[in-house]
């Protein structure tokens, strides 16, 4: 067999010779496209589950969101275990599978079951899946920073809103990127501040004020009118646009006067609360970004 072998490569030595250099060209190639990493992903196939209720304790997330959650996962298929955290104002509750798994299948399993378990949550608690990653998946880290040319400064409010609005998105849409989190900086809120002394003498409740401030943010479609013969649309504009338009929302009436929202408080603009912040070099606050790598992407490719 061998001299047979050896008699051929003899005989065709130039089909051999090609042969030769097109299998080193192909390893060339594959080894371009090898995925490259400082540390091999060994992570379980798992799915996150975060809940967002910013007025519960830790006891309270854990009886009243984590735990009716962890029942609803508890009969899934081909799962391993469930592991979960409850932190001030967020439940997370993670849920392993067998090794092998689709990632996908699993994550649809799991919006079935969510889907039983809302009805035993609270009404304003709505469950989200995690983001398809993995806990090597910050393959990008970036900062976003006042340039201080002199004619502009930016302050650390209208960075992190430069970031979730305008550089969150874009990074959104590179293919083999999942998601983009914000960290540092203030995440602004329009706020009004209620005088409970006023909610009193007009004898007004912290619901009422939630419920018209609710109703009088939206925008109301209608039918048309013909005109021409030309349909023009009919539209009820009452979005917010401005601590103004917030000022001038009507809560109630009182004696048949009516009761504007700035007459019950003041209305700002402030940040939400915050539980941390970002640094850089030591040289104080700055507004940080992570791009996270889609599970099983190539994470050099995707940072090129």
């Amino acid at each position: 067999m061998i001299d047979r072998i050896v008699q051929f490569s003899i005989k065709w030595r130039l089909f051999v010779a090609l042969l030769a250099v097109a299998l080193v060209g192909v390893g060339v190639y594959a080894a371009t496209l090898l995925p490259i990493d400082a540390v091999p992903d060994v992570t379980t196939d798992q799915v996150q589950i975060n809940t967002r209720a910013p007025a519960f304790t830790p006891l309270e997330i854990e009886q009243y969101v984590t735990i009716p959650v962890e029942l609803a996962m508890s009969s899934l298929p081909r799962k391993q275990e469930i592991r979960s955290i409850s932190k001030f104002g967020l439940s997370q509750v993670t849920v392993i599978f067998e090794d092998g798994t689709d990632i996908y299948w699993a994550r649809q399993l799991i919006l079935e079951r969510l889907l039983e378990a809302q009805k035993d949550l609270p009404g304003d608690v709505s469950p989200e899946l995690a983001p398809v990653s993995t806990g090597l998946g910050e393959i990008y880290q970036f900062t976003v920073e006042d340039g201080n040319d002199g004619e502009h400064h930016y302050s650390l409010m209208d960075l992190r809103t430069l970031l979730d609005w305008t550089i969150k998105p874009q990074l959104r849409t590179v293919p083999g990127v999942i998601e983009v989190n914000s960290f540092g900086g203030l995440e602004k809120q329009y706020e009004l501040l209620i005088d409970p002394a006023k909610l009193v003498s007009y004898q007004i409740s912290l619901r009422d004020v939630f419920e018209a401030l609710e109703k009088n943010n939206s925008d109301t479609g209608g039918a048309y009118l013909e005109h021409r013969g030309e349909q023009q649309l009919i539209r009820g504009v009452g979005l917010i646009e401005s601590t103004h338009d917030i000022e001038n929302i009507v809560v109630t009436a009182h004696n048949g006067i009516p009761v504007y929202a700035r007459d019950i408080g003041q209305v700002n603009i402030g940040a939400q609360i915050r539980q941390g912040a970002a640094t850089k070099d030591g040289q104080g606050e700055t507004v940080l970004g992570i791009a996270m790598l889609l599970k099983g992407e190539n994470s050099r490719s995707v940072a090129l």
